[in-house]
């Protein structure tokens, strides 16, 4: 029987996989690996050579062009999918190539770009808001990540509901650290988004160890704030300079080890699709305080600290109290094998691969 070829726009699996290329890449090497594998092919579409190791034969990779941006995705990727007619083609990363003739399924992890238009620069804002529109106007399926970005696409864009798939994230699961190598180690990681409230972070840090000189706030991402914001300058403002160090990217190995050595880990995102590296953080027994927000309800469950917008000093005492007293943080802890136990990659590609194939047919 002649496999199935999925097009899969792969540009994500370029440079420092993080975000949807973290997705993309755990779906794919799942993909690849499954005992029926060599039913379909994978027609992985990128502007440069990808750093894949995959069993031969379940792959195809098309190099095409030049640039990662909006031009490469509706001229360069566009034109090699009509040529080429795969049976689907799958975008991960909310838009895709327009008019291709080819059944589609686009991933819509969230609509921040709608729902807070500020947070972008205006001409971004713009594009990903038209093409995000048009690529779930044309889409057979659309993709997301949770209950509460499922909603937020049936009302801001107007989606029929039977088009929209929830299929969770799983989490890569970190060893968990020895209980004394244990730092006074305040952590964050995720790309630096407004959203993401990093001042209100350093703010409640200062506040939290004004007598704890040992204590340390570590953030890891890459800078994407819109408005600019000058975190070191922040940090410096708050006296606590010295104290937090800025990571722009560290490689699995670097990350597992900070989780291990962390007391507590803060996620102050006040809009998510979903969320995964407090899950990463759950998984390596670091407690999480994060603002309290439906879709951190929805993700986190009992498994976390909850802080309200704009509350230093609600998220100091939290921050203190994973600091000073782990014992405290037993009862949140307890929860999260269960909550834990809800994500997983191997499902989550399961799912995915099932609506995929699904719309080919």
């Amino acid at each position: 029987m002649k496999p199935l070829r999925i097009g899969i726009d792969a540009r994500e699996l370029l440079g420092d996989a993080t975000g949807v290329g973290r997705y993309l890449g755990e779906l794919v090497t799942r993909w690849t690996s499954r005992s029926d594998a060599n039913r379909r092919c994978l027609v992985l579409y990128a502007p440069e050579a990808l750093p894949l190791d995959v069993p031969p034969g379940t792959t195809e990779h098309r190099v095409i062009g030049e640039g990662r941006g909006t031009w490469w995705e509706q001229t360069w990727l566009r034109r090699a999918v009509r040529s080429d007619r795969p049976d689907v083609f799958f975008a991960p990363a909310y838009t895709a190539p327009l008019g291709t003739g080819v059944p589609l399924a686009v991933t819509i992890h969230d609509i921040s770009f709608i729902a807070h238009p500020e947070w972008f620069r205006p001409r971004e804002g713009l594009r990903r808001r038209w093409l995000t529109r048009r690529a779930a106007g044309s889409a057979e399926v659309i993709l997301t990540v949770s209950d509460f970005s499922r909603r937020e696409i049936e009302s801001k864009l107007r989606v029929d509901p039977a088009r929209i798939r929830v299929i969770t994230e799983g989490v890569t699961r970190k060893t968990p650290g020895v209980p004394r190598g244990r730092q006074p180690l305040v952590l964050y990681v995720g790309s630096l988004f407004n959203r993401r409230r990093l001042p209100d972070l350093i703010a409640a840090f200062s506040r939290a160890t004004k007598d704890l000189p040992a204590a340390r706030l570590v953030i890891v991402g890459d800078d994407r704030t819109w408005p600019p914001q000058d975190l070191r300058a922040c940090a410096m403002a708050h006296d606590v300079d010295r104290r937090t160090e800025f990571l722009s990217f560290i490689p699995d190995g670097d990350l597992a080890r900070l989780y291990a050595r962390a007391c507590v880990f803060a996620f102050l995102s006040e809009y998510e699709g979903f969320g995964l590296t407090p899950l990463e953080a759950l998984s390596a027994g670091v407690p999480i305080v994060v603002l309290d927000t439906p879709v951190a309800r929805e993700v986190y469950g009992d498994a976390a600290w909850y802080v309200a917008k704009d509350d230093i000093g609600g998220t100091a005492a939290a921050l203190r109290r994973c600091l000073l007293d782990p014992a405290a943080s037993a009862g949140p802890l307890a929860h999260a094998p269960a909550v834990l136990a809800r994500y997983s990659w191997d499902d989550a590609a399961r799912r995915t691969l099932e609506v995929i194939e699904d719309i080919a047919r």
